[in-house]
């Protein structure tokens, strides 16, 4: 599968876009769990989402800087089988996360210039997956799903020892180049697949998903 390419629809909350992702053969799904994003789901909501992706896609709950109770709980409820940590948390809470729930841990890290990514190093010991997104616009509540993006460029040829994810600013228009530029197959979209801030378009899911695979196979198919 990581030969093929990954791609993963984040902040999903309805189960018609759920539904588009999956008969579009999005490889993994992500349910936000942060009160302050558009995209934030509850418990309930979650668990039947889950449940209708099962067997189908991998199940990735996001979290920003929670606490083990709340972590608990979702684990819990939604059975994933990802966390994806989007705040500040450090190495040593991935590897508590990891051991706690045994569950894979994807690290989302905010990067805007070659020089950032030194600060993904002491993470791969601990996890399964480095999400690159774009670093957050000064005064942003929210760590991902700004829309905005980074100079793709740095990650060209980037091999830390675990597999990476590429985020921030994509869409259907952007997708393609973002993978040929960054060399990044696997791809991470939220924002890029709404017609309003948090309402996803079933219509953009699928659009996305195809402008993806395209750009995969087109990646695939260059020589290294």
């Amino acid at each position: 599968m990581e030969a093929r390419g990954l791609v993963k629809i984040c902040g999903l909350s309805t189960e018609e876009t759920l539904r588009a992702a999956l008969e579009a053969g999005a490889d993994m799904i992500g349910l936000v769990f942060f009160p302050k994003s558009p995209r934030n789901v509850s418990l309930e909501t979650a668990a039947g989402l889950a449940e209708r992706a099962r067997g189908k896609a991998e199940i990735v709950v996001l979290t920003v800087d929670a606490d083990d109770a709340l972590v608990d709980a979702i684990v819990a409820g939604v059975r994933p089988d990802w966390l994806q940590l989007h705040g500040h948390e450090s190495p040593e809470r991935c590897a508590e996360l990891k051991a706690r729930h045994g569950l894979r841990i994807m690290k989302a890290l905010g990067v805007t210039s070659a020089g950032d990514l030194a600060a993904a190093t002491p993470y791969v010991p601990h996890v399964d997956r480095l999400l690159f997104d774009a670093r957050p616009p000064k005064g942003a509540e929210l760590p991902g799903g700004n829309g905005v993006s980074f100079d793709w460029r740095i990650l060209k040829g980037l091999d830390l020892g675990v597999p990476l994810m590429l985020s921030g600013g994509l869409d259907t228009a952007t997708v393609g180049e973002a993978i040929r530029i960054g060399g990044v197959r696997d791809v991470d979209v939220s924002s890029g697949v709404e017609s309003a801030r948090g309402v996803k378009d079933a219509e953009l899911v699928r659009a996305f998903v195809a402008a993806a695979r395209a750009g995969i196979a087109d990646q695939a198919g260059r020589p290294q």
